[in-house]
């Protein structure tokens, strides 16, 4: 079964550079040194800017509201924007979030408008042309990890905006307490590029997690340590759910990456290697009536509902075809 209606799935298989690392002064949680906790249900959220995050909040609303739950997944995996959701679906309605999110006021379109009327380029373009810089510089995904975390370091010593982030994290939240049911939240270490996954066994609160699985720009703090998003290992992380028999993955970039291919950071990759390992697993990737809601458009406000409608009339679409797949 295809559950991307325009679209097939992509993603990576992991070296040990690529898993996440502990160190015993650190408030993380080393998920290569344990073995997989054996499940049924793995839900992965991948990440996609504002937009994406509305996106995800739809789909799972349209399949809430289908009849199919997908708020009761044995494990949850958000990175970046979908830490963000992670966090909002496990401690609130989806269909109370969606409302929320078109209950805002109609933003205006973000980014500074040319003499010809068109759009230039703001913070969101810049920060795409520098970190493509140091993509297209890097040796290999630990390499480029390394000089993210530089990167951000750098911008965090010009000004650290850490607090003020937090503020921003913490008003999007529901709950600022951990669920109960598994839910891990993929970060960098900004000081190593080691990957990092934080759970409520962590000693992070929530709401840190959250702000530093989502810190695209300036490193974010927790305690001595600075974190960088989820993202940089892999926009989906999905290897995560290695050792659970389902695996649904919802992917607002649409299983691509800015990594080259050979890197082995790719959703194709990491689908592939848990089928190999016996895991089944559907990928829902925005259709081509929302494509255009995310991608560069990802931290536009003001497309935030729409996306989050788009999201919604597919998980109404899919839940026929997901319900055995499912439960």
């Amino acid at each position: 079964m295809n559950t991307t209606p325009s679209s097939s799935l992509h993603v990576t298989s992991t070296t040990a550079s690529d898993r996440p690392g502990s160190d015993q002064d650190q408030p993380q949680i080393d998920t290569a040194g344990r073995a997989p906790a054996a499940g049924k249900r793995a839900l992965v959220l991948g990440g996609g800017g504002s937009t994406g995050n509305a996106w995800l909040i739809g789909v799972v609303a349209g399949l809430f509201d289908a009849g199919l739950d997908l708020t009761e997944a044995d494990l949850i995996i958000g990175t970046s924007a979908g830490s963000t959701a992670a966090a909002q679906i496990t401690s609130a309605s989806p269909t109370q979030l969606m409302a929320d999110i078109l209950a805002v006021a109609p933003q205006p379109r973000t980014g500074p408008v040319g003499s010809d009327g068109g759009r230039v380029p703001g913070p969101a373009a810049s920060h795409m042309q520098r970190t493509g810089r140091i993509i297209a510089a890097a040796e290999d995904a630990a390499d480029m990890r390394r000089r993210m975390g530089e990167a951000a370091l750098e911008l965090t010593a010009a000004a650290d905006g850490s607090e003020r982030w937090r503020a921003t994290v913490a008003a999007r939240l529901p709950s600022q307490r951990w669920p109960e049911q598994a839910v891990r939240l993929t970060v960098v270490d900004a000081h190593t590029g080691e990957p990092v996954v934080f759970d409520r066994h962590s000693g992070v609160e929530l709401v840190d997690a959250v702000a530093a699985s989502t810190a695209g720009g300036p490193a974010y703090r927790i305690g001595d340590h600075r974190y960088i998003d989820g993202g940089y290992r892999s926009v989906e992380n999905a290897d995560l759910a290695a050792g659970y028999g389902r695996v649904l993955v919802l992917s607002p970039f649409g299983g691509r990456s800015r990594h080259p291919r050979e890197w082995g950071t790719h959703l194709a990759a990491q689908v592939d290697e848990l089928r190999a390992r016996g895991s089944r697993v559907e990928s829902i990737f925005p259709d081509s009536d929302a494509e255009h809601l995310l991608g560069a458009n990802a931290m536009d406000l003001s497309l935030r509902p729409p996306a989050a409608r788009a999201g919604y009339g597919q998980g109404r679409a899919l839940a026929g075809q997901l319900t055995e797949f499912w439960r």
